[in-house]
């Protein structure tokens, strides 16, 4: 935790990465503060770039995204220019919410959300096994959602 966070800026930034709609005021009145001195606080925490931005979160299921696949992959050739060229491309597909590189076997892990599984089948015939970089690609569908949230622990590393 950077050091210039203090128990109230944690307090603060819990309160907003669980409901960003909360007003200054709000949370002024949530964390025992006047509302000036929050509002300087959430706008200096802002300044310093630690809320990237503020989103509304949809609910997946309803709009008919049913599937969840955790994707892992290797590249045929792993010079800078081919990942560079890899991470640029699978950046244009939306159905890649989530991309990280690996230490261990894989090279990639991508979270893919599609409407059903015969769009995840197209998505991978129609692009990801397209893109010639790609070796090895294997997909782990989820079954059952256990836990997902976008709320960092802050509380646990203080």
């Amino acid at each position: 935790m950077p050091a210039e966070l203090d128990a109230k800026d944690i307090g603060i930034l819990q309160l907003l990465q669980h409901d960003a709609s909360l007003s200054s005021a709000d949370i002024a009145r949530r964390m025992n503060m006047s509302q000036s001195p929050c509002w300087r606080r959430i706008n200096q925490i802002e300044q310093t770039g630690l809320i990237q931005r503020r989103v509304a979160l949809l609910d997946r299921n309803k709009l008919g995204m049913e599937v969840v696949v955790f994707a892992t992959l290797n590249l045929s050739a792993h010079g800078r220019q081919n990942l560079d060229e890899f991470e640029r491309e699978i950046q244009k597909f939306p159905e890649v919410v989530e991309c990280y590189t690996m230490t261990g076997i894989w090279d990639y892990l991508l979270k893919i959300v599609t409407r059903d599984v015969r769009h995840y089948e197209r998505f991978v015939r129609e692009h990801l096994l397209a893109m010639p970089l790609i070796q090895e690609l294997h997909s782990h569908i989820a079954v059952t959602e256990i836990k997902n949230t976008t709320e960092l622990p802050l509380a646990t590393q203080l």
